[in-house]
């Protein structure tokens, strides 16, 4: 791949915060501190948009940051030589790594999208079906966080894909991020009893058929490591792995929700 994108890891992080947007945020230095009350780990983390010229000092105001929302400190960082400095201090102060996610892209003229699948419904808000079945996947919690999740997910301009099997129960999910021109696939979802099925497939082709009717040129991916089916799917699909990243949290805590 030849594109901007794909050789700046910075562009993803960037695409990624308005892809998802935490409601609260600050800033010390370089560093963007992002809440959600708990919901998802990117939504909850630092973004170490630059380097820190104190590091220690930076991450005391952090801690306390989180700690006076009563949530743990995790750092989401790219694997990039930038964040070299930043590895270091994190492993000195003994924060581990985990949750690796890969990144992956690809520009529009990779392949044709193929057809959009004939019963994939396509809309710009999230209705009740959409829901359901998402957070019955990737959900944890109750009301109060799905009302956050949903405030997360309608913070970008997005397009949501529903596929139904023959007898019209909702069988997949996705969700396109129309984020500075490029489209991220989020939300990827099937339920229990309709994987393995080719659905999710046709929730991906209809997500990139609609980017593509909209002239979106780039679209991008995250991936959990060690989820290689989902993996073939997106490389099957066109897409290409461009770089990583992982969260690191002192302490880790419950599982938050998403990758």
């Amino acid at each position: 791949m030849d594109s901007l994108l794909a050789r700046q890891p910075g562009s993803y992080e960037s695409l990624m915060d308005v892809a998802w947007p935490a409601p609260e945020r600050s800033e010390v230095g370089e560093w963007v501190l992002r809440a959600a009350s708990g919901v998802t780990q990117r939504a909850n983390s630092v973004w170490p948009r630059g380097i820190a010229p104190e590091p220690l000092d930076a991450l005391r105001q952090s801690a306390q940051w989180y700690r006076d929302r009563r949530l743990p400190l995790i750092f989401q960082v790219t694997d990039t030589a930038a964040n070299a400095g930043l590895n270091d201090v994190l492993d000195a102060q003994g924060f581990p790594r985990q949750s690796g996610t890969v990144i992956m892209a690809r520009h529009a003229s990779a392949g044709p999208p193929g057809p959009a699948a004939a019963k994939a419904e396509i809309r710009d808000q999230p209705d009740e079906a959409w829901l359901d079945l998402w957070w019955s996947v990737d959900g944890r919690g109750g009301q109060a966080e799905l009302a956050m999740a949903r405030t997360i997910l309608t913070g970008c301009p997005s397009l949501y894909a529903l596929v139904r099997d023959d007898d019209g129960v909702p069988a997949g999910v996705g969700r396109l991020a129309l984020a500075d021109g490029t489209g991220g696939v989020y939300c990827m979802a099937s339920s229990k009893s309709h994987r393995r099925q080719s659905y999710a497939s046709a929730v991906l082709q209809a997500l990139l058929h609609a980017g593509t009717t909209r002239k979106l040129e780039h679209f991008w991916l995250l991936v959990t490591a060690d989820n290689y089916a989902a993996r073939e799917l997106y490389l099957q699909a066109g897409f290409e792995e461009v770089c990583r990243y992982f969260y690191r949290q002192q302490r880790p805590q419950r599982a938050l929700t998403g990758c």
